[in-house]
């Protein structure tokens, strides 16, 4: 049974998590389509937006729904305008969103107020910022379910949806990680010009709830990597409030040993990662992707609290020298077993055979609080 099925991407980072299913989905002979906005849309990310165009065989549809500096209220209601319109036009059957992000809370609250069945990728799971709350809200307002594991699941099951709507499929990214990138790294370091020796990667990302103070962590965290000497590989920020005082922080660095990067193509990054000597800061590919690689990783301040744990993960603050310089000195260059507490990387196969199911199809849109 053929279905329209819509992904919702505003960020390099969902897309990376939304391609497989989409991909697997399209495979299985659904009309698959994406709605590109959000940073995908803007230079100082590297417009990203030509990396879902290299799709092959799905429709793309581009909002522009920021300027920089919008603040984040303004982007929601934006969103929610655009993403109205658009839906009323085209009517998918199904809205894929993902996490914790702006847009998706924007689109998810669009397809719950005209009974659109929706899909959130990756609900029930925590940290420390205001991105949970966004979390929770789309599962709230979603039909259905597709989660990383069963921890996420319980979470899930707690705000009241009901199990039979919850899947759970693992992290859908761990897919692509979990087999050879197809990029040599030799073309990698040639793309990207990247240092000859060994490097650390580093994604730093501002917290919306501490915008005060992320200059200053940024300035603490980045002071302390320049004095070890090693070399870096810096990706940019994503553009929360905050992000500015980062990117101040980051145009300080001695561009010898710092690389600074605006994105990476998600194959290139997936074999960045695979070669990286570790990763630092605060991205959920620190403490998810890095361990599932065997890639040591330093989860620095509060962004992905109580997220994950792993052997190879380790936590401490943007201003904890000591930690810091402890982690590049015991940790730099070692590898760990691959940690699959999120999957074992076929999530797109999952996803794909329950939305090809079609008892999928059947639930009611009216939403109930399911008591446990």
């Amino acid at each position: 049974m053929k279905k329209s099925i819509l992904f919702v991407t505003g960020t390099r980072a969902d897309f990376g998590k939304m391609e497989p299913l989409a991909i697997a989905a399209r495979e299985a002979g659904h009309d698959v389509g994406f709605w590109v906005t959000g940073m995908h849309m803007l230079d100082r990310y590297g417009l990203t937006k030509k990396e879902v165009a290299r799709t092959q065989g799905v429709g793309v549809h581009e909002y522009l729904n920021q300027r920089p500096g919008d603040p984040q209220d303004h982007v929601l209601a934006k969103t929610v305008m655009g993403f109205s319109d658009f839906v009323a036009e085209h009517k998918p059957d199904l809205v894929v969103v993902h996490g914790d992000r702006i847009e998706a809370l924007a689109c998810a609250l669009v397809a719950a107020t005209n009974y659109i069945r929706s899909a959130h990728i990756e609900g029930g799971e925590v940290s420390g910022t205001i991105d949970e709350i966004f979390r929770h809200c789309n599962s709230k307002l979603a039909s259905h379910h597709f989660v990383s594991s069963e921890d996420a699941k319980r979470r899930v099951m707690a705000m009241g949806e009901p199990e039979d709507e919850i899947y759970v499929i693992g992290s859908p990214e761990l897919d692509f990680h979990s087999g050879p990138s197809g990029v040599p790294m030799t073309d990698v370091r040639a793309h990207y010009d990247l240092p000859s020796d060994d490097f650390g990667i580093v994604v730093f990302h501002p917290v919306t709830s501490e915008a005060d103070t992320m200059g200053q962590q940024a300035r603490d965290l980045f002071g302390t990597l320049d004095a070890s000497g090693k070399s870096f590989v810096v990706i940019a920020p994503n553009n929360d409030p905050g992000s500015d005082d980062i990117f101040a922080a980051m145009d300080t660095l001695p561009k010898d040993r710092f690389r600074i990067l605006p994105s990476m193509r998600f194959a290139h990054f997936s074999e960045l990662m695979k070669n990286a000597a570790c990763m630092i800061g605060n991205s959920s590919a620190g403490v998810r992707e890095a361990p599932f690689l065997g890639t040591p990783s330093l989860d620095v301040g509060t962004r992905q609290t109580n997220r994950a744990q792993a052997p190879s993960l380790h936590a401490c603050a943007a201003s904890d020298t000591a930690g810091i310089e402890a982690f590049l000195r015991d940790e730099w260059g070692k590898r760990y077993a691959r940690h699959d507490a999120f999957g074992q990387g076929d999530a797109a196969a999952r996803f794909a055979d329950i939305v090809s199911d079609d008892a999928f199809w059947t639930g009611d849109l009216q939403k109930r609080f399911h008591d446990q």
